[in-house]
């Protein structure tokens, strides 16, 4: 829904409204709606476009190039392109997402657009520009005219970063690289790529509204502050759009991951669709508790009977699904294995039905062999058929431009069968999809901790919230609560996660995902009430979400409020640490605060299933001091007294 609180559209050459024009017509200004940004685009004498940004009056991007070059090494625009004519906008709306990191989001931008042509080329070009209070973006657009198509063989857009800042990137599914100086940087890499310039400004590069072509890769040259985009379109034609190239801002690195910019510059959905069925929430998943053997000797298999244990479980908490993940159809690898009549598909149906009688939805795991080795139209409508509740798909081959179209040809058909959708295993990176498709709720665009857990580390979790989790909602895994020293009798990953107890829960809800999808036993979540009671009142979706406190790699504190309560959450990386949290998120009500933090001797390698917790009467005045362990965490819930 998208409710229009004031929207006027200016088509203006006016100084002083939203661009001037200084000194020559080739220079314009935008700045952001509440004057502390600002973006310079100017023409220079050769034709060629730049432009710079800067927040408070500091430069934090110099003199960037836009545009394209030709197989002739001609730069598009140049010489022989000039500005035709130029427009401008003003929009102040408010967008309800279906879901989200809040309820109500501000869509508050100033736009600048210039129409581009040159008597040599055969066809115009614009370039758009966007200004928001957290950022700017801006896209090329060729006109809908018959032109023919040019063929290019680079984007030049640079972000020339105005110091030798520090950045972390992306890492598919390892640690995040970094942190390191950008003139260390010498090859190419994925977004996003977040960086500090110092204490009071922080950006992070990404795109978003990805149409067509391969998503965005950057590259830079070691001893240079200067990045390229190293992905291009293979031509211009009549109708290309690009991608919306992105720099998010913040004083704090809190405000990146709280920004909505990438999924307001992605349309809103068509309207022959109706999203009210989707509801993001908690799962549990069959994958994990393979093997897991209870005290009264019962064996967890990826079977029907294990999977109505976890159906009963998932009701008795209020959670929403079960996920099914691999060979429930066959061996996922084979090309013979049919998605929809192979091995326990009649199990499956069984427990989609006993599922809707427990008010629980059941996922299907969907091999990308399989997805291509039969219809996938007709897989994904017998999935609706069945009453499935969504898909998780994983191992998607091609070029990343493929991947990216498979991509979304998928997530619409899920759209149209009513089930949601999970990307898994080296996903295309979100860029906002959430805002056009609601049911593209998760996906595995991050290093998942029980994926292997090659190197999953506890400064891993708080590196990658401020990094990948900025692209959109990641599906970590989180929720561990089996944390035994030595190997455990599970099939696919015997090996113990390095965190506490207390640092698992608080994960569940610092990472953003339509889908938190929690990986242990009931017995496990049983033997901690408490504990399990905070993933319980994760009910989405989200009013309100605030990052509180933070530093890239070193810790992070979390707010998420629900209809009846606040939720905090706090990790740390290998550090033990002490935090100071003033409590003025709270309404000026009196609440009831329970803590729930490590045990006194915990840690991540030794000591990892200890904890404490305590009650204590709260207001928006007070400030709460929380000890975190090495690798731990602290969880509170604030509910008003009755």
């Amino acid at each position: 829904m998208y409710h229009k609180i004031s929207s006027h559209i200016i088509w203006s050459f006016l100084a002083g409204i939203i661009l001037c024009a200084c000194q020559t017509p080739q220079h314009y200004s935008l700045s952001s709606p509440d004057g502390t940004l600002n973006l310079d685009v100017s023409q220079t004498d050769n034709g060629l476009l730049h432009y710079s940004f800067s927040a408070d009056g500091t430069m934090l991007l110099d003199k960037s190039l836009l545009g394209f070059q030709s197989p002739a090494g001609d730069t598009l625009p140049a010489v022989a392109w000039k500005i035709e004519s130029q427009s401008s906008r003003e929009v102040d709306e408010v967008w309800h997402p279906v879901w989200g990191k809040r309820k109500n989001v501000a869509d508050r931008f100033r736009e600048l657009t210039l129409n581009m042509t040159s008597e040599s080329a055969p066809y115009k070009l614009q370039v758009i520009a966007r200004m928001y209070d957290d950022g700017f973006a801006f896209r090329y657009v060729v006109p809908e005219t018959g032109t023919t198509p040019m063929p290019v063989t680079s984007e030049l857009t640079e972000f020339n970063f105005s110091g030798d800042y520090t950045a972390w990137f992306y890492n598919g599914e390892f640690h995040n690289i970094g942190p390191e100086k950008l003139s260390d940087c010498n090859e190419k890499q994925s977004p996003v790529m977040t960086v500090k310039a110092d204490d009071a400004h922080f950006m992070a590069v990404h795109e978003a509204d990805l149409i067509d072509g391969s998503p965005l890769v950057l590259s830079s040259k070691q001893g240079e502050t200067r990045f390229t985009v190293a992905s291009h379109p293979d031509s211009l034609y009549a109708g290309y759009t690009s991608a919306w190239r992105v720099v998010l801002y913040g004083t704090t690195p809190g405000k990146l991951v709280d920004s909505h910019l990438i999924e307001l510059l992605n349309p809103q959905p068509a309207p022959e669709y109706d999203f009210s069925w989707v509801k993001p929430g908690l799962g549990v998943w069959d994958w994990r508790i393979n093997g897991a053997i209870t005290d009264d000797g019962f064996r967890y298999t990826m079977s029907y009977p294990s999977w109505v244990r976890m159906v009963d479980f998932a009701a008795e908490q209020g959670f929403l699904w079960l996920v099914l993940d691999a060979d429930w159809y066959g061996p996922e690898h084979e090309s013979g294995s049919d998605p929809v009549a192979g091995d326990k598909a009649n199990d499956v149906r069984k427990i989609i039905q006993y599922g809707k009688e427990k008010g629980i939805g059941v996922w299907l795991y969907l091999n990308d062999v399989g997805g291509r080795q039969y219809p996938i139209e007709k897989t994904l409508e017998q999935y609706g058929k069945w009453g499935a509740a969504g898909v998780k798909y994983g191992f998607m081959k091609g070029s990343p431009a493929e991947k990216n179209k498979w991509t979304q040809k998928i997530t619409a058909l899920c759209a149209q069968n009513k089930l949601l959708v999970d990307f898994h295993d080296y996903p295309v990176h979100p860029y906002g999809q959430m805002r056009t498709w609601p049911n593209a709720v998760t996906r595995e665009y991050c290093h998942a901790q029980l994926d292997a857990h090659r190197v999953f580390e506890p400064k891993t979790v708080v590196t990658s919230v401020f990094v990948n989790m900025i692209a959109g909602p990641i599906d970590m895994n989180n929720g561990m609560f089996d944390l035994r020293q030595g190997k455990t009798t599970r099939v696919d990953e015997n090996q113990p996660v390095p965190s506490t107890l207390v640092s698992e829960a608080a994960r569940t809800l610092v990472v953003f995902s339509g889908a938190t999808i929690i990986p242990d036993i009931p017995e496990f979540y049983r033997k901690y009430p408490e504990l399990l009671n905070f993933l319980s009142a994760q009910k989405m979706p989200w009013v309100e979400s605030k990052t509180l406190a933070g530093e890239i790699g070193e810790y992070i504190v979390m707010m998420r409020q629900t209809e009846d309560a606040y939720l905090v959450a706090a990790l740390t990386n290998e550090s033990e640490r002490a935090i100071e949290l003033p409590l003025t998120f709270l309404d000026n009500f009196k609440y009831n605060a329970v803590i729930i933090e490590d045990g006194d001797n915990a840690h991540y390698l030794t000591s990892r299933e200890t904890w404490k917790i305590r009650n204590r009467q709260v207001t928006s005045g007070d400030t709460l001091r929380l000890k975190l362990a090495p690798g731990g965490g602290a969880c509170l819930t604030f509910k008003k007294n009755k």
